[in-house]
This record gives C-alpha cells, structure tokens and sequence, in this order.
C-alpha cells in the first residue's frame, strides 16, 4: 500500500482517468475503496480487525470499463489481483470450479508479486555470485598447496602462477560483468525438471488445488536431477540468475509475506455475478451453478479461513467487486444475505458517441496510439485526422445502437476492418519511411457497406 499513502482519493481517480473515459461515480468509489484500505492499516490495533471493506457491485453493459477500473485499481495499489467469472463456478460436489479457487488464486498472484520484490533485493549478490561461477567455468582457479615441505623455488613457482592466475580472472570477471563475453559459449550444469503427471488417483477426479498440491509434494520427494547445457554466456547469465536468486530468497518468509498481504490489500473482482441470479432449478435438477453458487460465495465474502499451498489465509479484509449486465436479472434476485455483502452499487453509464471519441484518442494506451506504434515498428507512420476519428466513433456507435450494445470493444472491430488492408500490405507495398493518412472518405469507404447492411455487419462485426 505504500504506493497510495500519499494520494488522495481525488488523485487516485486522476489516475484512473489517464486509462478510463467517463464512469465519475464508479472511479469515485473505487477511490474511497482503495484510500479505506491504506486508512484502515493505520487505525489502532483494537478496532483495525473490526473495519471490513465495503464491497463494490458494478452495474453496466459489456464493454462500458468495469473489468478496467477494477484491474488499473489493482495496478495502482500494486495489490494482488485476480479476475474470475461467476458463471465458471459450481456449488461443492459438483464438477467444475469451486469458489475457493477464486482465493487460491490471490495468494498465487500475491507471492508472485512479493517474488518480485524479493528478487529486485537479492539481485546485486546473485548477479556477483553468477559472475564468479562463469569465471570459474572460464577460467578455473588454482588448488592451494596441499604440502608444507616443498622447496623454495618451488613455492616461488606456486606463487608466481597464483599471482597470473588472480590477474587473468579479475581480467575475465571484469568483462563477464561488462557482457563483453555474452557471445561465447559455455557449458553449464541446470536442474531438470520433475515431471509427475499425476492427475487421477484411484480411478476419481482430482480438482484443481489438490492435484497441484500433490504434484508439488512428489516433485519435491523426486531426487533432483542435473543436466548439461551448452549455451551463450548471456543465455547462461539468465540461468543461472534465476536459480543463484531462488537460494538466496527465503520462502517462509516469501509466504508469510504473501499471505498478509493478500489478506489486507488483495481484491478479487468478479464478473458475471448476473449469471448466477434467479433460479435454474425451476424446471427440476440440483440448482448447482446459481443459487448454490451464491451460497457457496456467502461465506468467502463475509470472512472465512481458505487453506492454500501457502498456507491459511483469511477472507474478512480481501476486497471484492463484483460486476454483472443484469440485462436479464435484477441485482435484487441475488439471495439478500450476498446482496448485503455489496453494500456499494455502482450503475456505470452506457458510452455515447462523444465517449468513444475520447477513448479513441485520450488515454494512455488508446487504440490509435497502440496502432500508431505497431506500424512504426516497421518504418512506416500513420496518421488519424481529426474528421477520421470522429467518423470511426459515429460508425461504432451506431452499430452498437442497431446490432448489439457491446461497448467500447466495438472499437476494436471497427478499428481492425479499416486497418486490416494496410496492415497486410506493410513491409511488401507500403515501405518503410512511408506515410498513411487515414481521413474521413477512406473510413466511410472501408466501413459504410457494413453499416448499410444489418444482415452482413451481424457476421462481420
């Protein structure tokens, strides 16, 4: 949480609006949200444990930032992150995902934040230590003198090359740690990997936890194996990196870490909760993906012990958002005691015309920049007039208005029909040093003939 300690809820949605048009109210609560976390760290011990997180329910049609807003959030607070759909999961006993895997899955992102940070600390000595060991494979250094009755001449011998032999290798260790020997070859020794490939015990399904689990244990009983390899002394820089960082990390603490910090930074964001609303069971059959799911769901949200490989985390102060279309079913069709772990409800505006004109061009990684910079990589420029890109957000919208609403991704599928003809002819006929213009008449040519017929812009786009 230190990234957030000094940014105030109004600079946390400035943030936000570098990625995201519009959707004020919903930046707005994510802000307070995240801002509460970082708050409720600093309270006193006595009451810390008592302050739960109000949970968010997004409310909005595909495609209007839901998914984005609760994945820059995660970014900004460098918190670990998980995304799951509603609909994947099962109630317990069934085949299929449970709902704890959705927990499972945070602590494996939260140890793989907290591996990073680890390794930034070791690197330096790992780096040192991976250099000697190339150093001693190059350029091997001399045995010490077993004998304490040589002659003289003999220990002058000794001595002398000793002396040649430190010289050559600070030689060598200064332009290993330069890369100036990244090019030759060397062989080195790595560890193969284990391969259990047990996935079924006893002729029964195993889910996904247990069979990792068990994997995990057997691979770690399995006598390690070692194998030769002969690379480049860059490649083997690379190798050996990443095992010379593994021993120095302490694991235990690697978990510790992780576990706290998932417990009171992490955010699980949970999309088609729509799709688990009403009840399927109308019709007869065990209700095993809907209202069981939610009862399944009940006690993660509310705050319950989840066993990992990890270790025992608990759920009580994990943020989670939850986002759903509800175009067939009505926030209140979720059993109330869910609807009241979302105190927070959040209905996100649909995006009109003048909003996919700002996406096209405003944030950070708009799609024109992403494409400017895709064919840059060849040589070539791309230019969008201003009259170009108000006509390519006219076209998307008014698909979306008379096919289906499917938000800001119908830009990507306007976008990819008017650049796909010059995308396929870079490098062969447009050349490097080239410049295209894209204007208003080459968008209405490449896009008016599927606005014009329903029928083909259904298949199309």
């Amino acid at each position: 949480m230190e990234n957030i300690k000094n940014m105030t809820p109004q600079e946390i949605v400035n943030e936000l609006d570098k990625y995201i048009i519009g959707q004020k109210e919903a930046k707005r609560n994510v802000a307070i949200a995240l801002r509460n976390r970082w708050r409720r760290l600093n309270v006193k011990d006595e009451i810390k444990n008592e302050i739960i997180p109000n949970n968010i329910l997004m409310i909005g049609a595909t495609g209007v930032g839901k998914t984005e807003i609760a994945r820059r959030l995660a970014k900004l607070s460098d918190a670990p992150f998980t995304k799951v759909e509603a609909s994947k999961f099962t109630e317990v006993g069934y085949v299929g995902r449970d709902v704890e895997s959705m927990v499972r899955d945070l602590v494996e992102q939260s140890v793989n934040l907290v591996k990073i940070i680890k390794k930034e600390e070791v690197k330096l000595r790992a780096e040192d230590s991976v250099n000697n060991l190339i150093l001693d494979i190059l350029i091997p250094p001399l045995n010490k003198v077993q004998s304490n009755i040589n002659i003289s001449l003999e220990k002058k011998e000794k001595t002398s090359d000793k002396e040649i032999n430190e010289k050559t290798r600070d030689k060598f260790k200064q332009k290993i740690k330069n890369g100036e020997l990244d090019d030759r070859k060397i062989e080195i020794s790595v560890q193969k990997p284990n391969n259990s490939g047990i996935g079924m015990i006893g002729g029964g399904m195993m889910d996904e936890s247990s069979m990792i689990n068990l994997q995990d244990m057997i691979s770690n009983m399995m006598p390690k194996r070692n194998k030769k390899r002969k690379v480049t002394i860059g490649e083997a820089k690379k190798i050996l990196l990443e095992l010379e960082v593994s021993k120095l990390i302490d694991m235990d603490e690697v978990k510790d870490e992780a576990i706290n910090k998932a417990e009171n930074t992490g955010i699980i964001f949970i999309d088609e909760i729509d799709k688990i609303s009403g009840s399927s069971s109308k019709g007869g059959g065990p209700d095993v993906s809907r209202e069981g799911v939610q009862r399944d769901l009940l006690p993660i949200v509310e705050g319950t012990s989840v066993t990992t490989k990890y270790g025992v985390i608990k759920t009580d102060h994990i943020l989670f958002i939850a986002a759903g279309a509800f175009h067939l079913s009505k926030p209140s069709d979720l059993i109330p005691e869910l609807q009241g772990r979302f105190p927070i409800r959040v209905e996100l505006d649909n995006l009109t015309q003048d909003d996919f004109l700002k996406i096209l061009s405003e944030p950070k990684n708009s799609l024109t920049k992403q494409y400017k910079a895709l064919i840059m990589s060849e040589g070539v420029e791309i230019i969008f007039n201003d009259d170009a890109l108000i006509e390519i957000s006219n076209k998307a919208f008014v698909i979306n208005s008379e096919i289906e609403n499917i938000g800001a991704r119908r830009l990507h599928t306007v976008m990819s029909k008017l650049l796909n003809e010059i995308l396929f002819d870079i490098p062969e006929k447009i050349g490097a040093n080239a410049k295209v213009v894209i204007t208003k008449k080459m968008v209405e040519e490449k896009l008016n003939s599927i606005t014009e017929n329903k029928d083909l812009s259904e298949y199309i786009l």
